[in-house]
């Protein structure tokens, strides 16, 4: 939501001040402008990366959009789901926890929390450790390192859609003097011409400068270091989990364990010990 009342705030500052001085916004309807720009940034966003990677991109947009966005509801559903793991395997043995982790979505605790078991990744991260623990034969530290491995390769690919993103962005401005290039070369060839319609293209030619560089500074690069922020806060929720299952590990009880996870969320998302501890104990 911020980022759509971020995007009109720009819109009508630049717009606004522009009709406050007197410009008349016709002008700046210019749709070879908009072609010229738009359909090289899109051929140039198409040829700078995978399929994958621009779905990924897509799809963080979509929910930048949306205000997707990691909460304290959020911690709270995953410290519960951690515990309610750590509780079973504690009380019922490790070879318990095997049924749940092997089919997640058929699982009667992870179908319970809807919006986590949503996230295949950290799902499978998930799933895939304690398949470590219950195999055995790793000491807590080395499943530690396992963890962090795969996190910072996680992390590496989440990182990608806001890089490209801001890649884009980075070239408008250029694509904007491309524009502006063809629109002069139009110009030369009118020169001639009245003094009115000169003045006509040229002022035609500079709305693909401006064009340029306002999606770049006003648009593209904000939404990107929007991704990136949110891809931080996505991968914080993966260390949550990892500090839960190797203090588990490492042999703890499991309200140790998602207080291990507690002290790692953020502070502004972290829930205190009392309403940590009288959610994950709550009985459904």
């Amino acid at each position: 939501m911020f980022v759509i009342i971020g995007f009109v705030v720009v819109l009508v500052s630049v717009l606004g001040g522009f009709y406050e001085a007197g410009g008349p916004f016709m002008v700046l309807i210019q749709p070879a402008e908009f072609l010229i720009i738009g359909g090289a940034a899109l051929g140039a966003l198409l040829a700078s990366a995978p399929k994958n990677v621009l779905q990924q991109m897509l799809a963080k947009t979509i929910g930048a959009l949306k205000g997707e966005t990691v909460t304290k509801a959020t911690y709270l559903s995953v410290l519960r789901l951690l515990y309610e793991l750590l509780y079973m395997a504690q009380k019922e043995g490790l070879i318990a926890l095997e049924k749940h982790i092997e089919t997640p979505k058929e699982s009667s605790i992870f179908s319970k929390y809807v919006d986590i078991l949503a996230h295949n990744t950290l799902i499978s991260f998930m799933t895939d450790t304690f398949r470590m623990v219950i195999i055995g034969g790793i000491a807590s530290h080395d499943l530690e390192t396992l963890m962090e491995s795969d996190i910072d390769t996680h992390h590496a690919d989440i990182k990608k859609p806001s890089m490209l993103l801001s890649k884009i962005g980075d070239t408008m401005p250029g694509l904007g003097i491309v524009a502006a290039v063809l629109g002069i070369v139009i110009t030369m060839q009118a020169i001639d011409g009245p003094a009115g319609e000169i003045g006509k293209k040229v002022a035609a030619a500079l709305v693909g400068t401006f064009l340029g560089i306002l999606l770049c500074y006003g648009f593209i690069q904000p939404l990107a270091s929007n991704l990136d922020i949110a891809g931080e806060k996505e991968i914080q929720v993966f260390e949550v989990v990892k500090n839960a299952i190797a203090a588990f590990a490492r042999g703890f009880s499991p309200l140790v364990c998602v207080e291990f996870a507690r002290r790692s969320i953020p502070a502004e998302t972290r829930p205190e010990f009392p309403e940590m501890e009288a959610h994950v104990k709550e009985k459904q």
